[in-house]
């Protein structure tokens, strides 16, 4: 048997080399290309679970190599250790021998102005090299880390993501049915203030009283969560009860990519493509601050960890509300 035919031996094409990975389960090992002196070792080992540390001296190299070895990375998300694993890829082939210690913050913006043209991976470059910067430090390599406090770059025009006005909402309802996946995504994502990804995982058996029960993928963060009435009367119309509340014609789960292509579809037939899904979870935040509920009590729906996220998420419509109080009183003195 060629060494490239072994089980669990994955090849991924970059742009400027191929990568190799022991994949099984899930789980994902980098290791050295077939040719590679130590390649059968590094097979072995990861086949075992084990992913063996080779590098020497404080490279990025060998600071991935511990990263993915570590509570950090075993801690994220299937989703957004996808995300980063691009990133990561591209940190071994740009920076593999460079010591961490040397890279400034200015190299850093550089990269991700160069990488601009790709937005999402642009600001993912940011994102990850600051959780590398902190593996680090707690190595004791640094005692800083460079990438902190860089703005992430926004797109052109408005904001990607922005509240659904009162109309493309019921437009939107108009066109998705009930039971639809659409439909049902919209219903939960307003309700709830939660991302797509927890949305499709909440199960009828997580509904406790008259809320739910979450646990939000992206930061662990146990929620319960009380239904609009919106809401309820929303789920109690819903016929069919499979495992999943979003569920597909025969009753299976749904995946990210199905939800979100035929989403898209519905934006697309009604005129609101300039509105994304994500944009619903704004939407809740903003109809709370519309509300006067205080940054806590959208914290505690949305479970954001920072009140600048609230901040971030209901700023403008806080903004109006306080703007409009502040006016009364103003006409409202002798």
């Amino acid at each position: 048997m060629k060494q490239t035919d072994l089980p669990y031996l994955v090849r991924k094409r970059g742009r400027a080399r191929d990568y190799w990975y022991f994949e099984r389960a899930g789980d994902r090992i980098a290791l050295p290309p077939p040719d590679a002196e130590d390649f059968l070792e590094r097979y072995a080992a990861a086949k075992r679970g084990h992913t063996p540390i080779k590098e020497t001296g404080r490279t990025f190299r060998r600071l991935i190599a511990e990263y993915r070895a570590g509570p950090r990375w075993r801690r994220l998300a299937p989703r957004t250790r996808k995300d980063y694993e691009k990133v990561l890829e591209w940190a071994e082939a740009t920076f593999g021998a460079l010591p961490p210690a040397r890279m400034e913050r200015r190299h850093i913006i550089r990269a991700q102005s160069e990488n601009s043209e790709r937005l999402r991976f642009a600001n993912y470059i940011v994102q990850v090299l600051s959780v590398l910067f902190e593996q680090a430090i707690d190595l004791g390599w640094i005692t800083h880390n460079p990438a902190k406090g860089i703005r992430l770059l926004k797109s052109e025009g408005d904001d990607l993501h922005k509240p659904w006005p009162d109309e493309m909402i019921d437009a939107f309802t108009a066109a998705a049915p009930v039971g639809s996946v659409p439909r049902t995504v919209m219903e939960l994502a307003i309700g709830t203030g939660q991302r797509i990804g927890d949305l499709l995982k909440m199960r009828w058996d997580h509904i406790d009283g008259n809320g739910i029960t979450v646990r939000q993928g992206k930061t662990k963060t146990a929620l319960w969560i009380p239904f609009t009435p919106r809401l309820r009367e929303y789920l109690e119309q819903l016929r069919f009860r499979n495992l999943t509340i979003v569920a597909g014609p025969k009753g299976a789960p749904v995946t990210y990519h199905s939800a979100a292509t035929s989403i898209r579809a519905l934006r697309a037939q009604i005129g609101a493509l300039p509105f994304t899904i994500h944009g619903w979870r704004y939407t809740a935040a903003s109809q709370l601050a519309a509300a006067g509920a205080t940054d806590d009590e959208v914290q505690a729906i949305t479970g954001h960890k920072s009140r600048a996220m609230v901040m971030k998420y209901a700023g403008a419509q806080r903004q109006r509300v306080h703007a409009t109080s502040g006016q009364a009183k103003r006409w409202a003195s002798p």
